[in-house]
């Protein structure tokens, strides 16, 4: 199938977006020509999502989008949402092929002559099968690498679907992590960003059984040890998970940067109780307190859930006091939508949608006000800038080790590049301009 072009697009989570890169990885090894999603091709390849109800909605919209570059196309779904409800994808006016979590890294096995069907194949494990484990990364730009460490999930948290997306807990070998992430710094590549669905218990199923052949912590360990690195990110960690020793070593790591991101879901223990968390409130707080009295200029993200069965007025605030009391940085909002097959669905006391909304409006304007907070207190200091690729509107862009967002007039030269600054002043898009302090960070 040599000179064949092939066009990926990615709905979701940095997970999501390492495993197209493999996947495509796969399709370039076998002669296929990987072109934009927005240009003509043979075969359009859709990862799917199935965390937010938009992302279940846009998938009808990305076929008819792949349609309209070329009305005869190929057209493949795989991820998350392809592995719980494949027929009604595959049922999708288009769709040719679709393939569950097992399948979809063999996905150039399942093509022939990409002879369009007239109903959507489906091949989809039982999730109980998903229980090998698929190295991957994703180099989104020349900057950054998204590096897979984890797959699936053992938790039983009652609104989520991704254990029946993605099947049990499961690790790469620290051996094949390590080799990953030499592959990425020998690209030039000066970040890498830790992802997996539940990264905090990576180790587990490491050599093929329950028990955890290595450690979050001996990764982190082990990964800070990695010639070329220049930054270490950890993506999204349960706060159960996040062990004091992991915070007091990022805290004089050379290469972990002080960046913490950790779902809180509620800041009621009542619903924290419902949702079938592994921790409550007070555990939260400590964990926030332990990374700020050590690292008082690390950024803390927050996963939030609103509008959860049984949420009402008083335990709303009760999250939003208790947010508002927090030493955090910023928030991801998510309003809560019923998922198929999930135990939160049929619970009483259903959240009426506009109150949902309502209440979302009211998380994301408190996350605009710490996010500003945070930037404030970063006024002054001396922060090194990793620059980013693009020309947005005549400015390059970049972010601090501790996540602050910055911008300058464009200037090609500054690309991939790490410079000490100084961060003078926020500007009316929430940014924040600087004034060179140093030459380039080589080392």
């Amino acid at each position: 199938m040599s000179n064949k072009k092939v066009a990926f697009h990615t709905l979701g989570c940095k997970l999501n977006f390492s495993e197209t890169s493999t996947i495509a990885r796969g399709f370039e090894s076998e002669g296929f020509e990987r072109v934009d999603f927005s240009q003509p091709a043979d075969i359009y390849v859709i990862n799917t999502c199935s965390v937010t109800e938009n992302a279940d909605k846009r998938f009808k919209t990305i076929v008819k989008q792949a349609q309209k570059s070329n009305a005869n196309a190929f057209i493949a779904a795989v991820g998350c949402y392809a592995q719980l409800k494949p027929e009604q994808l595959a049922a999708v006016d288009g769709v040719d092929l679709v393939l569950g979590a097992t399948e979809k890294f063999k996905l150039t096995d399942y093509l022939n002559d990409l002879t369009k069907n007239d109903h959507g194949e489906v091949h989809s494990c039982e999730i109980d099968e998903a229980d090998f484990y698929v190295g991957s990364y994703a180099i989104g730009d020349r900057t950054r690498a998204f590096l897979k460490v984890q797959d699936g999930c053992d938790y039983k948290c009652t609104y989520c679907t991704i254990p029946l997306a993605r099947g049990i807990s499961r690790s790469d070998t620290l051996q094949n992590v390590l080799k990953n992430a030499s592959e990425i710094a020998a690209r030039g590549i000066k970040e890498i960003v830790l992802t997996g669905v539940n990264i905090g218990d990576y180790g587990k199923g490491e050599f093929g059984n329950k028990k955890h052949g290595h450690t979050f912590f001996d990764l982190v360990k082990a990964l800070d040890r990695v010639e070329g690195i220049h930054r270490l990110r950890i993506s999204s960690i349960e706060p159960n998970l996040l062990k004091n020793e992991t915070i007091d070593f990022v805290a004089q790591s050379n290469a972990f940067v002080p960046h913490f991101h950790i779902p809180l879901q509620s800041g009621s223990d009542i619903l924290l109780k419902r949702m079938r968390r592994r921790y409550l409130s007070n555990l939260y707080v400590d964990r926030v307190r332990r990374i700020k009295s050590i690292m008082p200029h690390a950024c803390i993200g927050v996963d939030v859930i609103v509008g959860f069965p049984g949420e009402t007025d008083e335990l709303f605030l009760e999250t939003y006091h208790f947010l508002n009391d927090l030493d955090i940085s910023y928030l991801h909002v998510f309003t809560y939508s019923e998922r198929d097959n999930t135990l939160a669905a049929s619970m009483a006391n259903v959240v009426p949608k506009n109150v949902r909304a309502k209440r979302s409006k009211m998380l994301r304007g408190l996350s605009v006000k710490k996010r500003r907070a945070f930037y404030e207190g970063q006024l002054g200091h001396k922060r090194t800038v990793l620059f980013e690729g693009e020309n947005k509107s005549g400015y390059i862009h970049g972010f601090t080790e501790n996540y602050v967002k910055v911008k300058a007039p464009w200037n090609p030269a500054l690309v991939n590049t790490l410079h000490k600054v100084e961060l003078t002043e926020i500007d009316e898009d929430g940014m924040v301009r600087f004034d060179f302090v140093a030459e380039e960070v080589t080392a």
